[in-house]
């Protein structure tokens, strides 16, 4: 039994950044998955290099199903389940567990060197935990999540706290350029879809604790769930840590008097597409004017996700051997750093170009900005640029997997999007097989140059 507070912290902290063993991870990486009766799906991957276990439990609850007028709903929800736990009787014994608020709850996490806490993104809700894998702490430490999880108390006198920090935050990233050039281009690309919703001092106010348990009550529930594994742990063994993890949660769904079977979420609406081009100019005293250019892009799914990874590497994502460094930066020294990347999700997340540059010289780069993406959608990469692209995508794949950490984000990738089980066993095998006809087709069928949203802040001011 490891009862030194200290060596245990240690321990899961420095093995969290330990290596995964490329070898292993270029010969093969199995992926056990399989349905829990509650209809928990489990993904794991079995890794005993270490004693520690990372786990990752995904909900479909993220920012995409905030109410337009409540934006940041999943966000703050997730933030508060680490604020404090009802009180409860204890699942053995007759003894009854007190509650316990934050500094408490924090405390106990921290006498059991581990971790849990969660998160929204556009599309999931996010918990994780960490942990030792040494039975009497991975033990207390899947007790301790499963509380959290399941019992989360919401406290309204913490969330009026909390909601002054995250103003006072709100009114000084709004100080920042950055802030104000992404806001009006999400809202251009993503016009009223929720991935374009804004988190506002007004949209925070109409938030209260009894909304977040509502979207904790229908959305957090065990059939809804995707659970990765990896670490220290076997089948059996994984299997019984899930039951743990949900066990309280499902006390407490039933209670609620939710149904045996999941309820069918709403639909979401898709992204629309862009029917025509729209530029912005808003004034902004600054030194460097900051300039963003887009359109909605596609969803993580689609087919054409590899030709399009392969493609945006040649265009803006390889950083000084991309098209647009060389002929934005290199050629004419319009700015000194320039990308493009797409996101995709569930939805058809935004394909962005951006850059920063003297306000004088916006105007030209924008334009030369422009003028390269269109010519790489009409003819596509060289053969030496794809050639390039491939090599160092495949030569840098070891990196996408060589900790625990990063195994579990790409194993978690491959759950919520419903992706083949081999996904990372044949990576360098499809990014291979991608051809320049196959580049300039996807770039075809999913950016139209002609239509795109261009935002530029900074500069000489509106109307002089």
């Amino acid at each position: 039994m490891i009862t030194l507070k200290n060596i245990a912290i240690y321990a899961v902290w420095t093995g969290a950044t330990s290596l995964f063993c490329i070898n292993s991870a270029l010969a093969g990486l199995p992926i056990e998955h399989w349905t829990q009766a509650s209809g928990v799906q489990v993904y794991l991957v079995q890794s005993p290099a270490i004693p520690m276990v990372d786990v990752q439990i995904d909900f479909d609850a993220g920012s995409r199903r905030d109410p337009a007028q409540q934006a940041g709903l999943a966000s703050v929800t997730a933030s508060m389940t680490s604020k404090g736990v009802l009180a409860s009787d204890a699942k053995t014994g007759a003894r009854r567990e007190a509650a316990l608020d934050e500094n408490a709850l924090s405390e106990a996490w921290a006498d059991l060197g581990a971790s849990f806490g969660g998160a929204a993104s556009s599309d999931r809700m996010s918990f994780s935990l960490r942990s030792l894998t040494y039975p009497d702490l991975l033990s207390k430490a899947t007790q301790l999540a499963a509380r959290q999880l399941g019992e989360p108390a919401f406290p309204s006198a913490i969330w009026l706290r909390e909601r002054a920090t995250l103003n006072a935050a709100l009114k000084e990233a709004n100080t920042r350029p950055a802030t104000l050039t992404a806001r009006a281009f999400n809202l251009a690309v993503y016009g009223s879809h929720p991935y374009g919703f804004e988190m506002t001092e007004a949209t925070l106010a109409r938030i209260s604790v009894v909304d977040m348990k509502a979207v904790y009550r229908t959305l957090v529930l065990p059939c809804r769930a995707k659970v990765t594994l990896v670490g220290a742990v076997n089948r059996a063994q994984a299997d019984d840590l899930v039951t743990q993890l949900f066990s309280r949660l499902s006390a407490t769904t039933k209670a609620a008097g939710a149904a045996t079977s999941c309820p069918a979420l709403p639909p979401v609406a898709e992204i629309a597409p862009l029917d025509k081009p729209a530029e912005q100019r808003i004034a902004f005293d600054s030194a460097q004017a900051h300039v963003l250019i887009g359109q909605p892009g596609f969803k993580r799914a689609d087919p054409d996700y590899f030709a399009l990874t392969v493609g945006n590497y040649i265009l803006g994502g390889g950083g000084f051997v991309s098209r647009l460094t060389t002929q934005v930066r290199e050629k004419r020294g319009l700015s000194y750093s320039v990308y493009s990347y797409f996101a995709p999700g569930l939805h058809a997340g935004a394909f962005t170009l951006g850059l920063q540059t003297r306000p004088d010289q916006a105007d030209k780069a924008v334009q030369v900005s422009r003028d390269v993406v269109a010519e790489f959608v009409a003819n596509g990469p060289l053969e030496e640029e794809l050639k390039a692209a491939k090599d160092n995508l495949i030569g840098g794949f070891a990196l996408r997997v060589d900790s625990n950490r990063k195994l579990l984000d790409n194993v978690a990738n491959i759950a919520w999007n419903q992706l083949p089980l081999d996904y990372l066993d044949t990576w360098t095998q499809q990014v291979e097989k991608v051809s320049a006809a196959d580049v300039k087709a996807a770039f075809a069928r999913k950016l139209q140059p002609e239509k795109m949203v261009t935002v530029v802040l900074g500069g000489v001011a509106a109307g002089k």
